[in-house]
């Protein structure tokens, strides 16, 4: 039976995109957050053509939810693509320092080109942007060493733009997350969903979990170049063998949750997401 499709994009977001478009004239460096998790679906497939030619710096956040040499591997793979990504575990502030210094060093033709004018320098404006619950209010938090804007592992919480001085020589634009109106490419859509980058109501706890649970089987089957192994059978005293996701979810139901088939799916899910089955990537470079 085929999965409804997952479509999330409430009003918050379409305002707080319109919002953004209109600030973006305003901002020297744009500092685009991803998920080390799943770097190529929470890539927005219409940033390039909002920001044009203005700075950027990737940042890959949750370093620690992947193993180092998949972290190593992404990082050949988008250097490979003259991009180079720094990578970041807003949590427990690892990475951060460097993600300051980028945004300055990115910037700093602004100040050079205001001193050619005459005029005195400023701090570099740098907007904060990407898809929900990546992490963006977190490293600016980070950046503050002090809990500033609004921040938890869940899409949504930030809902409207805001201006925060870092330093005197760095100001950061917190925007609320943004994701394409429509998500048309569903198995990314599904990556947001187990990666709780997207909304709750848009999706079936049963029908993602399910999903991660072949998504992570299909990983440590065809990744033997990685040091990854399948997480469940450890976790669960329930091996995968044979089983599919639907029908590994509905024996984990009935062997620990007296038949709570709902409640397994949400464990799982929130299993993955909080770290308790190790560090999994959803992406690996070698298959993109």
């Amino acid at each position: 039976m085929k999965n409804p499709a997952i479509q999330w994009y409430p009003g918050h977001i379409a305002k707080a995109e319109r919002q953004l478009k209109e600030n973006l004239s305003r901002v020297d460096v744009v500092l685009e957050v991803r998920d080390a998790r799943i770097p190529l679906a929470t890539n927005h497939p219409q940033l390039d053509g909002w920001l044009g030619e203005k700075s950027r710096v990737l940042v890959l956040n949750r370093r620690d939810a992947i193993p180092d040499d998949v972290r190593h591997a992404w990082d050949g793979w988008f250097r490979d693509r003259d991009v180079v990504p720094l990578f970041t575990d807003a949590k427990r502030g690892k990475g951060v320092g460097q993600l300051a210094r980028a945004a300055e060093a990115a910037g700093r033709s602004v100040n050079d080109r205001r001193k050619k004018r005459g005029m005195r320098p400023r701090p570099v404006r740098a907007v904060v942007i990407g898809f929900p619950n990546v992490g963006k209010s977190a490293l600016i938090n980070r950046l503050l060493r002090k809990k500033v804007v609004e921040s938890a592992r869940k899409a949504g919480v930030t809902r409207q733009l805001r201006w925060v001085r870092i330093s005197d020589k760095l100001e950061l634009l917190d925007a609320p997350g943004i994701i394409p109106w429509q998500l048309h490419d569903q198995d990314a859509a599904v990556k947001l969903a187990i990666c709780d980058d997207i909304g709750q109501a848009s999706y079936s706890n049963f029908n993602v979990a399910a999903q991660m649970v072949d998504f992570i089987d299909d990983l440590v089957a065809d990744s033997a170049e990685f040091s990854l192994s399948n997480p469940l059978s450890d976790r669960y005293d329930l091996p995968m063998g044979t089983l599919t996701g639907e029908e590994y979810i509905e024996e984990l139901g009935n062997v620990r949750y007296n038949g709570d088939i709902e409640r397994a799916a949400r464990q799982l899910l929130n299993d993955f997401r909080t770290g308790k089955l190790g560090s999994m990537p959803l992406e690996l470079p070698s298959a993109n």
